[in-house]
């Protein structure tokens, strides 16, 4: 069977007419005479509209009308999984979408696109007080049912008039609505960490103490390289192969001190390209203090990796997921709290890793003030000009010489 392929509608003729012609999901559009300049012209508008609307006809006035919620939730969730990509990989930004969008087919699937409004808005936004999500979040999502239309609306799916009736939709007011506050991230006291770290793996104990002297995020840690780094100077530079705002165009160096360094030294003997922190190595260490704390010969019971499946259903990975390694932490925390316990101790809070970057820009602002703490941390805006770009390198690494 012959390979489909999907192809540009051609330009024809049309032989009972003489007109040009290009079909289009069974349609045919007349160009006017064949060969000449202007059905050529006709013809390249109507191709390239078709093409800017994801292979789609533009809606016409009637079939406007009757388009249905289901069918633009359906159009622009697939336009969201191939827009909401980074790296190869789906974002975040997917999930939020269908969970979402879930509540909009339930309450308006069948109903008419057009005649979605400011009271179906709000509708969706009830139920999503009775599945207890936040205030905060509540308006995020309540913004992404706008974006929908206002993509739909760009797609000439739907008149831009049910856009501006949703914009006349106000998020929701602190203190002016049942819906729950997020509590702020609030940094965590350093005594906390130092309780909590003699129970964590050896190399997650490692990524908590750099996270918490350069201010990097979870994400930034769990991904470095030894090629990533710069080691020429007193000060590293870690520029990561991808970060959080990349996509603004702006780029991201994390300083690394001398304090940062002596722990990234052993982590950085390995291939250029392997990640440092890696899974693979912590499990490495947990099986070998394992066996040194054997008690039984070795002539008896199993020798060292002899009981190992041989196809695991999951194997140990090469490199941390900031979820993953938010799990490591609250591991640790357990492990310290299931201790303390017997000593009568009081529990220690939960705490998240996010919660180190956090400590670290409380500590930088206290000592060098709020700039110093927006230029270690890479909250600098995308379009400033070169000569703060480089006042601002140099006060980082000024920072990083003091506190990492």
């Amino acid at each position: 069977m012959p390979k489909l392929v999907i192809a540009v509608p051609r330009y024809a003729k049309h032989r009972a007419s003489g007109q040009a012609v290009v079909s289009i999901e069974g349609r045919d559009f007349y160009l006017g005479p064949h060969g000449t300049r202007a059905s050529r012209v006709e013809y390249d508008r109507i191709v390239n509209e078709w093409l800017a609307n994801g292979r789609r006809l533009p809606q016409q006035a009637d079939e406007a009308a009757s388009i249905t919620v289901v069918e633009i939730c359906a159009a622009y969730l697939k336009h969201c999984k191939a827009y909401y990509v980074k790296n190869g990989k789906q974002t975040p930004e997917v999930v939020h979408v269908t969970e979402v969008l879930k509540i909009v087919r339930e309450l308006y699937g069948r109903h008419p696109a057009t005649d979605f409004g400011p009271l179906a808005l709000k509708a969706c936004r009830e139920k999503m007080l009775t599945r207890n999500w936040g205030r905060n979040h509540i308006n995020t999502q309540a913004g992404r049912i706008k974006r929908m239309f206002m993509w739909a609306a760009a797609a000439e799916m739907v008149p831009g008039s049910v856009l501006e009736n949703l914009k006349t939709v106000d998020g929701l007011r602190k203190g002016r609505t049942t819906a729950k506050e997020s509590k702020p991230v609030m940094p965590v006291d350093d005594a906390v960490v130092d309780d909590t770290l003699p129970f964590l793996p050896p190399v997650v104990a490692d990524m908590v103490r750099f996270q918490r002297l350069t201010g990097a995020r979870p994400g930034e840690v769990c991904s470095m390289r030894p090629v990533d780094i710069d080691r020429s100077g007193k000060v590293w530079k870690y520029v990561p192969a991808e970060h959080k705002t990349e996509h603004h165009g702006r780029q991201r160096t994390i300083y690394i001190g001398p304090q940062g360094q002596e722990i990234l030294r052993p982590y950085l003997l390995r291939g250029e390209t392997e990640n440092c922190f890696s899974p693979a190595d912590s499990e490495k260490q947990r099986r070998a203090e394992q066996h040194a704390s054997r008690r039984t010969p070795l002539s008896c019971g199993n020798r060292p990796g002899t009981n190992r499946k041989r196809t695991p259903k999951r194997a140990v990975g090469t490199c941390y997921t900031k979820d993953s390694y938010a799990r490591a932490v609250n591991r640790g925390i357990d492990l310290a709290n299931r201790d303390r316990k017997k000593d009568e101790q009081p529990a220690l809070e939960k705490w998240s890793p996010n919660r180190l970057r956090h400590s670290k820009a409380t500590e930088v602002r206290k000592l060098f003030g709020l700039e110093a703490a927006q230029v270690s941390l890479g909250h600098a805006k995308a379009d400033v000009t070169q000569i703060y770009a480089e006042r601002d390198s140099a006060l980082a690494e000024r920072v990083a010489l003091a506190t990492g």
